[in-house]
């Protein structure tokens, strides 16, 4: 359907308050200034009223329909660190079946792209799509006739799942962004990443329920673990099928429909947005080298420690199946979980900056002395190491966990702002992907898990580099997307 060039305007404006800020007098009020206003003055002043709007309903729910999809991610991602232990009971190998990072790149790199080129709303939706099938299908994997293993199949499968929760991360925090009020823009996004709390504790809760149903069986025959992971993956699909109808019914993002749709700044800067003419310049280069590298530093300790807390928890006595899951419960509970919440009731008072220079400097001095004295600690008391680790975890998510997810969705311009939060997303899973490899290779050298203290202190290594890379990163509190753009300056 075509409208007239001179009624386009006014429709279009319409139909944006009318989805987001609710107000059918805001909408007549621009329809009557577009006579005597140009078209850009009026479009700017509708984002200025949106940024000014209400909190409401609209925006609890797309946090929730954001959150939910989080809430998932982290449930596939750290209910395999769980599996895998028990799926070395069933298959007598150390299973391989975590997410694959490679996976993840692609996602945040190919969604980040697409939601630029193509839109928010179409992407929206199907990465979780990916996310369900490839969770279901996950725990249904099993060894083929023609020699292909039980690990293969899994790992084809976590691949594919790698590239739907990699593509979550930069269309979530986007569409939450452009949806969000100024004031509390901050509290918005760090809300939905959040949720990743609460989908690390239900991926552990579910497995020791799981566990306890199946414990006669088990006592009886090992291999009903079988059983066990299968179903415990599998659940992890069930919320992304709660959610999904309300991802593929959200409404175009007001900014992406003003600022890219309608074109109206740039009738041509849709035509390539790889090219980011933009970030030739060094003052919009440095931001994302600042997103980019800080995401990455802190990836390689986050996931160092979180994907490999199972074998943490083991180094220091949580031996059986059942007591590593309560460990991962106890940190999550004392450590993750209240970082998390404690960056969404400051991050708007604090800053994102600010919050993200706390979360670097204790996790130096944290993992110091974790790393030195490794060994003293543990062997005078692992309640003191376990409260040391819990630290470690708070403000991990009490800092940059979470700024790092919150800031590249604010720091660029419209039509390549989910492109550059894909690349800073992809930068930390590169992060992760040698936090995986390095772990791994290094913890046994010199004696099983006798290279653990080491690692931790190259863990407070990688810290300082983010510290220092944090310099390039601006304050994005109480700062509209469009000062933030820098694009103004460029017009």
């Amino acid at each position: 359907m075509s409208f007239e060039p001179s009624l386009q305007v006014p429709l279009q404006k319409q139909d944006i308050i009318g989805n987001y800020v609710g107000s059918s007098n805001d909408a007549d009020k621009y329809a009557k200034q577009a006579a005597g206003n140009s078209t850009l003055a009026i479009y700017r002043q509708a984002l200025s009223d949106y940024d000014n709007a209400k909190f409401g309903w609209f925006h609890v729910k797309t946090c929730l329909v954001a959150g939910v999809g989080f809430f998932t991610d982290s449930y596939d991602i750290f209910a395999i660190n769980l599996c895998s232990l028990i799926m070395g009971y069933v298959y007598y190998a150390d299973a391989e079946g975590r997410v694959n990072p490679v996976g993840c790149i692609i996602g945040q790199f190919a969604f980040g792209y697409l939601a630029d080129r193509l839109g928010r709303k179409c992407m929206y939706g199907v990465e979780l799509i990916i996310i369900i099938v490839c969770t279901i299908g996950g725990s249904f994997a099993g060894t083929t006739a023609r020699g292909l293993s039980v690990y293969w199949i899994l790992f084809i499968w976590r691949f594919i799942l790698g590239i739907g929760i990699g593509g979550d991360y930069p269309v979530s925090a986007i569409i939450t962004s452009e949806f969000a009020t100024n004031k509390n823009r901050g509290a918005m996004i760090a809300t939905v990443f959040a949720m990743q709390g609460f989908g690390i504790i239900a991926a552990a809760i579910v497995a020791i329920i799981v566990l306890a149903a199946f414990k006669g069986a088990i006592d009886s025959d090992q291999l009903m673990l079988d059983y066990v992971w299968r179903i415990t993956m599998g659940l992890g699909a069930v919320p992304g099928l709660v959610a999904l109808y309300f991802r593929l019914t959200i409404p175009e993002t007001p900014r992406y429909t003003l600022d890219v749709e309608q074109d109206i700044a740039r009738p041509h800067a849709i035509s390539n947005p790889l090219v980011l003419p933009s970030l030739k310049k060094w003052k919009n280069f440095k931001v994302l080298m600042g997103t980019s590298v800080t995401w990455f530093a802190l990836d390689v300790a986050f996931y160092g420690i979180n994907l490999n807390s199972s074998i943490i928890l083991q180094a220091i006595g949580f031996l059986a199946l059942l007591k590593t899951t309560a460990g991962n419960i106890i940190l999550t509970l004392l450590g993750t979980i209240p970082g998390y919440w404690a960056a969404v009731f400051t991050i708007d008072r604090l800053g994102r900056r600010t919050i993200q220079i706390i979360g670097f400097v204790a996790l130096i001095i944290l993992f110091c002395i974790l790393g030195f004295a490794y060994h003293q600690i543990l062997d005078r008391s692992i309640a003191g190491f376990v409260v040391l680790f819990t630290l470690a975890q708070f403000f991990q998510n009490f800092g940059p966990n979470t700024t790092t997810f919150i800031i590249p969705s604010e720091t660029f311009p419209t039509r390549f702002r989910s492109t550059c939060h894909g690349i800073s997303a992809a930068c930390g899973k590169i992060g992760a992907v040698i936090a995986q490899l390095g772990f791994f290779q290094l913890k046994d050298r010199g004696g099983k898990n006798t290279f653990i203290p080491q690692l931790i202190k190259i863990f407070a290594l990688f810290m300082l580099v983010g510290l220092l890379f944090t310099w390039f990163v601006p304050e994005t509190k109480g700062k509209t997307l469009e000062e933030l753009s820098n694009e103004r300056d460029e017009d």
